[in-house]
């Protein structure tokens, strides 16, 4: 897949990849959609140094081919997964062996497919930035897509009362349905924020000209991490609102980190989250499935209303 210099999504053929040092060769299996794929192409988002320019896609789940050399501890055939900066709504592509995830068994592509990215994102933002911890009380806004999928469940495995904000009341059921045994999870509208509150940490996902109005709902010495800015990313805020509750203001992103950070961020998920999800107390929601040759309609769903969790392109057999 590659965006042409109109800022549209083309399928090209090109030269197979070969991994360099360091690097493995993956065979693509399923791959993740993301925002930032809508971003890239209208030139709002470049990928990071290394990474394809023109070739989106962030996440990547699929079976080692090859191996470049000083790589130990992956093998041909390797079930895996990885959060790449870019290129990866493709057939092949080579990824440091530093960044790769172990697939758990009885996980599918298309699930794992969905998991780097999201819940990357998520443990960090909540676990490492906002400190969470059992009892806190934290909304998501935005909660139905997949990072907030991801958002709801880490919250809840932390022990965290979590306040997971719908628009489409028709998704709340589903959203319900991800709560653990024994945690809370409240699922409301926008507009039904406020009578939950006040909360301890508040996830923006979707940003747009009044979202840090949310302030006011802090308690004293909350956080606000902002994650997602798609419907705006400059807005006016209440400083002394912020000022009165001790807040904090946290920003995040992982796309243009050194390889370094990223490396770390890796293997902190590798340790402390896939173990979660291959006892199976975390899930990945899928909205729909498309194969890479029907990517006019991935990326229209990707961008359009009423998703619950990810938008995923599937390879051909």
């Amino acid at each position: 897949m590659v965006i042409d210099s109109n800022g549209q999504f083309r399928l090209m053929q090109r030269s197979d990849p070969v991994p360099g040092p360091g690097e493995v060769l993956l065979r693509i299996r399923a791959a993740g959609l993301n925002a930032a794929d809508l971003q890239q192409a209208r030139g709002d988002y470049p990928a990071p140094p290394g990474w394809p320019a023109d070739v989106p896609g962030l996440e990547v789940a699929g079976a080692v081919e090859a191996i470049g050399g000083a790589v130990s501890g992956v093998g041909v055939g390797d079930r895996v997964m990885a959060l790449v900066g870019g290129g990866g709504h493709a057939e092949r592509i080579t990824v440091p062996a530093e960044l790769l995830l172990p697939v758990p068994p009885a996980l599918s592509w298309v699930e794992a497919a969905g998991f780097p990215e999201a819940f990357s994102i998520a443990w960090e933002s909540l676990v490492e930035l906002a400190e969470v911890r059992a009892g806190d009380r934290v909304l998501v806004t935005g909660a139905a897509g997949g990072a907030g999928t991801a958002m709801v469940q880490v919250a809840a495995q932390s022990g965290a009362h979590t306040v997971a904000s719908v628009r489409r009341t028709e998704l709340h059921e589903r959203m319900r349905a991800l709560a653990p045994d024994g945690t809370r999870l409240d699922v409301v509208t926008p507009g039904e924020e406020a009578k939950h509150g006040p909360y301890d940490v508040i996830v923006e996902l979707v940003g747009g000209p009044d979202c840090l109005n949310r302030v006011e709902l802090l308690r004293r010495r909350g956080r606000i991490v902002i994650v997602g800015v798609q419907a705006g990313a400059t807005v006016p805020l209440r400083m002394f609102d912020l000022m009165l509750a001790r807040g904090r203001l946290i920003g995040t992103t992982i796309r243009g980190r050194a390889p370094a950070e990223k490396a770390v961020l890796a293997a902190t998920i590798r340790e402390s989250v896939v173990p979660l999800l291959a006892r199976e107390r975390l899930r990945i929601p899928v909205d729909t499935t498309f194969p890479l040759g029907d990517h006019a309609h991935a990326y229209a769903r990707l961008g359009g209303p009423g998703k619950f969790g990810k938008v995923i392109l599937v390879a051909d057999e």
